[in-house]
């Protein structure tokens, strides 16, 4: 590995950590990473450690190196301005958008840059445990031997002990029941004292509506509790389209408007055409 990625792998740890109480407390949120190693990379001690822990790191800080320039679109201003009121005055939100419009990237930036947001990307697979291990992790604590009822009654002291904290969960529409039913939990217990928002696509809204509708155990309590209205993002506009374009090397106003008509309202497919059109500028170039 090459010793400007490690130096810019280096700065985004710094980051990471300051998000933390302590080192201590963010070396028990990465996997495999001890407190002694995130000193030794801060203070410049790197003889020692190995690539393999440099991209063990990277990994689980979200470190990607890419020339690709992030733009703050409309869905991402409101995104973060979504979660900046959740966390500070403990608010509740679901929020829906169609893949590809930059969501993630939105809460992945915002917990970044932010203390005491803790974001988790939900998958189908997880059960109770496995939710609740992964959210203590992100707070830096340690579940070993804890039944079910004991991490939930650590995540609620631990988020009780610390100002304006948030939870995000991202996907949330992948959640089986019962998992989601702890988001009712969570909310009995930190009301007024903890930011708690949703993310999912519409198939979120359509799932909770549908088990209101069905009288489906929890789903009133979920609704209600997001205040019975999901916000939903406005979607990839063309105005989004050429602060992208222009802010990662395409500027012919043409190409912009094929960009946009080809891209479907998806973030990836521009990524794609952008790159596409300069690998066929280098060609022809050669």
């Amino acid at each position: 590995m090459k010793t400007t990625d490690k130096k810019q792998i280096q700065e985004q740890l710094i980051t990471y950590v300051s998000r933390y109480e302590s080192q201590n407390e963010a070396a028990k949120s990465l996997r495999g990473v001890s407190a002694a190693t995130i000193s030794q990379i801060i203070n410049n001690n790197w003889e020692l450690i190995k690539d393999e822990m440099w991209r063990n790191i990277a990994a689980q800080i979200d470190f990607k190196k890419s020339d690709w320039e992030t733009v703050d679109t409309r869905d991402y201003k409101l995104t973060t301005q979504l979660l900046t009121d959740a966390q500070l005055t403990a608010q509740v939100y679901a929020v829906t958008g169609s893949a590809g419009t930059g969501k993630s990237t939105a809460l992945k930036n915002y917990q970044s840059k932010t203390k005491r947001a803790y974001m988790l990307t939900c998958a189908e697979y997880w059960n109770r445990k496995y939710f609740l291990a992964e959210l203590l992790a992100k707070m830096g604590r340690d579940n070993t031997g804890l039944t079910v009822a004991e991490m939930m009654q650590e995540v609620v002291y631990n988020l009780k002990r610390r100002e304006t904290p948030l939870i995000i969960l991202d996907e949330a529409d992948k959640l089986t029941d019962q998992v989601l039913y702890f988001f009712i939990t969570l909310y009995n217990e930190l009301e007024g004292h903890c930011g708690l928002v949703l993310f999912g696509t519409d198939h979120l809204a359509k799932r909770i509506k549908k088990g209101v509708r069905l009288n489906k155990k929890g789903y009133e309590e979920i609704y209600s509790r997001i205040g019975r209205k999901f916000v939903e993002l406005h979607g990839l506009g063309y105005t989004d389209c050429v602060q992208i374009c222009v802010a990662n090397g395409v500027e012919d106003k043409n190409i912009i408007k094929q960009v946009f008509e080809d891209c479907e309202g998806d973030i990836r497919r521009i990524k794609r055409k952008i790159h596409a059109i300069k690998m066929s500028n280098q060609k022809q170039a050669a």
